[in-house]
């Protein structure tokens, strides 16, 4: 479980295609921290580090999440917003994070406001993922607070500090994102489904 608090950035250093799953090697400033079979998010992606080098460390991606998720798109130097998972013992300065993206979504639009940032994104709207506004979204691995929800889109209000220490600073109009919904909401639309 992870907090959407990003702990630092990664750097993809190689790819690398077996069969169907994709090995990435990326570098940071935690790598030499992490051991093998640990989970960590990248981008909200819960991955297996499955080997730690000098400064860096490989995770593998199968079909399902390439296809579910933004991780196809990274090339050689993308950066990658990563955080190792919660302790127990921590504070929960973020909102709980599965590292179970649903889906994606697309930028289409930034605004800058006296120095924060306005990010619209449009997504494919379910029945199972609830957005409310200043309720909580996980944006390529960041816990954000939802602005002004519409049917298939919102915005967040992005800060100087993360936007400087994130992926935000290289979102774009057209940039593919990684989206986790809230599990509470999850929860609870499942349970309408079900038994409303």
């Amino acid at each position: 479980m992870f907090t959407g608090i990003i702990e630092t950035l990664g750097k993809v250093e190689a790819i690398q295609k077996e069969g169907t799953n994709v090995h990435f090697t990326l570098s940071s400033s935690i790598s030499n921290e992490l051991k093998v079979d640990q989970s960590v998010s990248h981008n909200g992606v819960c991955l297996t580090v499955v080997q730690v080098e000098e400064g860096k460390h490989v995770v593998t991606a199968i079909e399902e999440t390439l296809v579910r998720s933004n991780i196809g798109d990274w090339k050689i130097g993308s950066l990658v917003n990563l955080e190792r998972a919660m302790l127990a013992n921590a504070r929960l300065d973020g909102h709980i994070v599965q590292g179970h993206v649903d889906g994606t979504g697309t930028c289409i639009s930034v605004k800058s406001v006296d120095g924060s940032w306005y990010f619209t994104f449009q997504y494919k709207p379910s029945k199972e993922h609830l957005l409310v506004d200043k309720g909580s979204i996980c944006i390529n691995g960041v816990s954000l607070t939802v602005v002004n929800p519409q049917d298939d889109e919102f915005s967040v209000a992005i800060i100087p500090y993360t936007y400087e220490h994130t992926t935000f600073k290289a979102i774009e109009k057209g940039t593919t994102i990684n989206l986790e919904f809230d599990i509470i909401g999850k929860y609870i639309a499942r349970y309408t489904a079900l038994y409303a």
